[in-house]
């Protein structure tokens, strides 16, 4: 690999300068690992997961506040209207009742 397509790959990716300067590492060991793997993403992922993991909370914020109280509503009924069902589900089998067996009796005392 050449330090040309190393300079695009850095280009292309400015969390990695982000991470040199936050972890007090320099170019030279990506700079290695570039030559060793290229652009593999499994290879890079730990480097740029800090940034994107930011990114996702920034999305997630960003939807949550625009979201329509009604809708949010709804869901939030209909997640308890399932709850319920469960409730009511195991209150009907009888097993709702439960009366520890004393530990010195056997199955059929």
């Amino acid at each position: 690999m050449s330090k040309e397509t190393f300079k695009l790959f850095v280009k292309k990716h400015p969390e990695l300068a982000e991470y040199v300067v936050k972890h007090n590492i320099s170019f030279q060991k990506f700079y290695e690992i570039y030559d060793i793997y290229g652009e593999d993403v499994e290879v890079w992922s730990k480097y740029f997961k800090e940034e994107k993991g930011v990114s996702k909370n920034n999305d997630f914020l960003s939807k949550l506040k625009n979201a329509d109280p009604k809708e949010l509503q709804k869901g939030i009924g209909n997640i308890q209207k399932v709850l319920s069902m469960f409730e009511g589900g195991a209150s009907t089998t009888g097993n709702t009742s439960y009366e520890e067996r004393p530990m010195y009796k056997y199955f059929e005392d």
